[in-house]
């Protein structure tokens, strides 16, 4: 039997992953227990936690492995430096010093934080560190259902790699083929992510949420796909591409780009956070979200070319973005596509613990092509009907504990269909970005005033932010042009042409905000623009309570669908403990809490109108 602790950490996103002989036993993001979202700081709480969950301690673990190799790093940014010479003489000095001061010594670094999880010896330590791309790779066909498959992995960048095509066949990873940096479409989405005002490295779903905004048929947004692809990237025929880093700061500068010579290709200056958004953001959006998703397509074609796999894999940052999911999926270039849910470098912490156990130790791997090994990325902890108890006396809560689960799912459909936003608290955490049900806020798709309501009464967020839709397995073609399973909320597909409402001839010119509280379906809340939706599939299989909320709902309404968004307020990771739910709960306008078998009426609390007791500070993301 091999016990590996997987670690990512030191960047952003750390996390740490537990696997016995390949079986994925827990994983979580560190920044779910200290509540500062996306920390870099080493996951002593996620490998307590981990620890915990298995039984062990860290003397029984076979090896622990980082997810990646730091004096690789260290040379990248050496080399990049004198290539770039003397351009990037500021960076370089704030950087240098960083890294001869810590990052050079990153197993000291882990040591040390192994000993504030707990006593051990460190001669019975194994440390290892597995390339950054090896595992993302390792993350998506590990767990994949498939024997053999293509692995395509893009992200910003790794050690010096930023995008992989590989192929995996039984327990090995053959990496075919590579694009190094500064070259990244990663970077290059993010550049746009900065210049749009948002938050790289965090903003980059906003992005991806603000492009169906941008008119396709606008001469301004046909314009600024031309400049990316003759002034900014050179897409070659097999996706790799050349970026021009004259227009580029991020690989020796402070900034991603230059923001003077920016607002000269593009005709407007950089958004300040906050500020208004124009049109124009929304055109430059959909533009470089319509050339990310070219590139993708040129990528998947080569992986297809040099591998013949009819499978693909894919992980990476840049396999959150669901949009280019679903046009990948929609292009049929592989039979059949498995997205890692924790695609970013959370789940590299899943991956180095699974490469190892795999292709070090040699462990043999049995995959059926049916099923993947993720558990639905329910991974994080469980709480007690004792904690809940024990929370709601603390905080003075008042509620009603139901004997059966069919009576509460009953009673809290019917409060959602009547127009109440419902906190849905159940089971174990889910690992990565997204919320799967168990810590979930929940909304009636039908309601075309619930997208407003959420964003601005309960995340606290701006109000151009999609929702996605949660539908049972057995309707999603009911509702959805989508002919395969989306359990973790990563493919992008059009709502049937049959729901949707006929949209004004002038649709398209008219303000933004004109356009966002349009009729546009019958399933308002969670239809885009472009008449797209971002689908989870739920399946009883894998949450059965989840289903029965919904079969509830659809059994009241005749909708088989909810709005399903994360259960936190903007710049606040999603709950973790019924402490952070009940918290959230109360600092915002949400209706019904429902913890566990445990219902919470807002109206029933204690100082329920008091808001700003229970509000908690976020840097916004």
């Amino acid at each position: 039997m091999k016990i590996i602790l997987g670690i990512s950490a030191f960047y952003h996103d750390s996390a740490a992953a537990l696997t016995v002989d390949g079986v994925v036993v827990a994983a979580a993001q560190e920044e779910r227990f200290t509540r500062i979202k996306h920390t870099p700081d080493f996951p002593v709480n996620a490998i307590k936690y981990c620890l915990e969950e298995g039984g062990y301690t860290i003397d029984e673990l076979d090896a622990i492995v980082f997810y990646d190799k730091p004096l690789l790093k260290f040379e990248r940014l050496l080399e990049t430096y004198v290539s770039f010479a003397p351009r990037g003489l500021t960076s370089f000095l704030k950087a240098i010093p960083v890294w001869l001061n810590e990052k050079l010594f990153l197993k000291n670094l882990i040591y040390n934080g192994l000993k504030e999880v707990g006593n051990y010896q460190k001669k019975s330590v194994t440390l290892l560190f597995s390339e950054h791309h090896l595992s993302h790779s390792a993350s998506a066909f590990f767990v994949s259902p498939f024997v053999s498959s293509a692995i395509l992995t893009i992200d910003g960048v790794g050690e010096w790699c930023t995008a992989s095509i590989g192929y995996g066949e039984g327990n090995r990873i053959r990496i075919e083929k590579e694009l190094n940096f500064p070259h990244s479409i990663g970077l290059l989405y993010s550049a746009f992510t900065y210049f749009i005002g948002f938050t790289v490295n965090s903003g980059e779903y906003k992005l991806m949420g603000l492009a169906p905004y941008g008119n396709p048929s606008s001469i301004q947004t046909a314009e600024f796909i031309e400049l990316i692809k003759t002034r900014l990237v050179d897409i070659k025929d097999d996706g790799s591409i050349w970026i021009n880093q004259s227009y580029f700061d991020y690989a020796t500068g402070l900034r991603m780009v230059p923001d003077k010579k920016w607002e000269s290709l593009f005709g407007f200056p950089r958004r300040t956070p906050e500020a208004e958004l124009q049109q124009h953001h929304c055109n430059l959006a959909l533009a470089i979200q319509t050339v990310t998703e070219e590139i993708v397509l040129r990528l998947a074609k080569e992986a297809k070319r040099i591998t013949g796999s009819e499978n693909l894999c894919l992980a990476g940052g840049v396999a959150l973005n669901c949009v280019v999911n679903g046009k990948l999926l929609k292009e049929g270039i592989f039979k059949n596509i498995f997205i890692q849910p924790a695609a970013g470098d959370a789940g590299g912490a899943l991956g180095a613990a699974l490469a190892v156990n795999y292709i070090y130790f040699d462990h043999n791997r049995v995959a059926d092509n049916k099923t993947d090994q993720m558990q639905g990325a329910y991974l994080g902890p469980a709480y007690s009907d004792k904690e809940v108890e024990l929370m709601s006396r603390m905080a003075k809560a008042v509620y009603r504990k139901y004997p059966h689960f069919d009576e509460l799912s009953e009673y809290a459909a019917l409060k959602i269909s009547e127009g109440n936003v419902v906190g849905w608290f159940q089971g174990r955490m889910e690992f990565g970005p997204r919320a799967l049900g168990n810590r979930s806020i929940i909304g009636d798709a039908r309601n075309p005033e619930m997208q407003k309501k959420l964003n601005l009464k309960i995340k606290y967020r701006e109000g151009f932010r999609p929702f996605a839709p949660s539908v049972l397995i057995e309707d999603v073609t009911t509702y959805f042009n989508l002919e395969a399973d989306s359990p973790y909320m990563l493919l992008v597909a059009p709502v049937q042409e049959e729901r949707r409402e006929k949209l004004p001839n002038n649709y398209e010119n008219l303000p933004l905000w004109e356009r966002l509280y349009f009729k546009r379906s019958d399933i308002q809340s969670v239809t885009h623009l472009d008449f797209s939706a971002r689908i989870q599939t739920v399946h009883k299989e894998t949450n059965p309570r989840y289903w029965g909320l919904i079969n509830a709902f659809k059994q009241q309404t005749g909708y088989g669908v909810v709005v399903n968004t994360s259960f936190n307020v903007r710049g606040e990771p999603i709950v973790c403990t019924p402490e952070d739910a009940y918290r959230c709960f109360m600092s915002t306008e949400m209706d019904y809490l429902v913890i566990n078998d445990f219902l919470f009426c807002k109206t029933e609390q204690p100082e329920w109108q008091n808001k700003e007791k229970w509000k908690r500070t976020f840097k916004l993301d």
